[in-house]
C-alpha cells in the first residue's frame, strides 16, 4: 500500500531534507519514525527538497508498506516518534501511481523578510531580516516579468542538476504586513536556490539599488553572475504542492499568509 503524508517542520536544527551522512535531515528523522510503526524499514519520497534551515508548511511526500494501520494509527504513532519540530498533518492512502514529486503539477514556496531597523531574536531563524526600508510595491512589479514560462538560468544555483532551465511561473506576489514582506512564487517547478536567488534580486530593487527593468535584463542574459547574492535560507518555506484531484489530497495551506495586504 502506498501512503501520502503532509508535513510541517521548522529547517532550523536539520541539514535540510535530504538524509545524508551527517545528522539530523527531516528525511531520516521521518524514516525512522514511520519504521517505528511499520516495524520495518521505511523510505520516504518527498515533493520538494529543502535545504539546512529552510522551513515546511505543507511538505508532502509518500512511502509504501505493507503493514495494517488505521490511518489515525500511522498518523499518532509517527508523531510520537518525531522530534517537536517535525509533525505530520495529515496521511491518505493512494494509488500505487501516486508519486509525491512526479505527480505534482504546481508548487508553492513563500520568502518571508522582516524588515526593520532592529535585529530579530523571536523570528531570527524563520525570517530573513533587512534593516533598510523596503519598497514593497516596487518590488512586486518588478516581479512581475518574471511571470510565465522562461529559462531561469540567471536564478540557478551552480550546484543546480536539473536538465534545463526552463520553468512557469504561475503566480509571484510580494507584499507587506506591518514590518513583514512576504514573497510568494507558485511554480510547475523549481531550480535549486531559484526562490533565494529571485529574492535577492528582488531586495536589490526594493532598496533602489537598481531600477525595475533590472530584473528582465537578469532574467534575459541566462547567467547566474549578473543576478544578487543569494538571500539566506531563514525565511524560506515549501507552502504546498497541487496534484490532480483523482488522489483527493488535503490542499494543504492557503498560498498567501492570513493578513497580508494583497492590494
Amino acid at each position: 500500500m502506498r501512503y501520502a503524508i503532509g508535513l510541517e517542520y521548522d529547517g532550523s536544527e536539520f541539514l535540510g531534507w535530504q538524509i545524508q551522512r551527517q545528522e539530523p535531515t527531516v528525511q531520516g528523522c521521518v524514516e525512522r519514525a514511520f519504521a517505528q510503526v511499520a516495524d520495518h524499514e521505511v523510505r520516504v519520497t518527498c515533493c520538494g527538497r529543502t535545504d539546512t534551515g529552510v522551513h515546511a508548511l505543507g511538505q508532502v511526500a509518500h512511502f509504501d508498506s505493507d503493514a495494517e494501520r488505521t490511518e489515525r494509527d500511522w498518523l499518532l504513532g509517527a508523531n510520537s516518534n518525531l522530534p517537536a519540530g517535525v509533525s505530520v498533518l495529515w496521511i491518505r492512502a493512494v494509488e500505487s501511481s501516486f508519486h509525491a514529486r512526479f505527480s505534482a503539477f504546481a508548487r508553492s514556496y513563500r520568502y518571508l523578510i522582516l524588515n526593520r531597523w532592529v535585529r530579530p531574536a523571536l523570528e531570527a531563524r524563520r525570517m530573513s531580516w533587512c534593516r533598510a526600508p523596503l519598497d514593497a510595491g516596487r518590488m512586486h512589479a518588478a516581479a512581475q516579468v518574471l511571470r510565465g514560462e522562461h529559462d531561469f538560468t540567471s536564478f540557478r544555483a551552480g550546484a543546480c542538476q536539473a536538465r534545463h532551465a526552463v520553468r512557469e511561473i504561475q503566480e509571484i506576489t510580494v507584499a507587506r504586513a506591518g514590518d513583514v514582506l512576504s514573497l510568494d512564487v507558485t511554480a510547475n517547478g523549481f531550480l535549486y536556490h531559484m526562490v533565494r536567488n529571485i529574492a535577492g534580486c528582488l531586495v536589490k530593487v526594493g532598496l533602489g539599488e537598481v531600477e525595475e527593468g533590472w530584473l528582465q535584463r537578469v532574467l534575459d542574459a541566462r547567467d547566474r553572475s549578473v543576478a544578487a547574492p543569494t538571500a539566506q535560507p531563514e525565511g524560506l518555506y515549501f507552502v504546498r504542492a497541487r496534484y490532480p484531484a483523482e488522489y483527493a489530497l488535503p490542499e494543504g495551506p492557503p498560498a498567501f499568509p492570513r493578513g497580508v495586504d494583497l492590494s
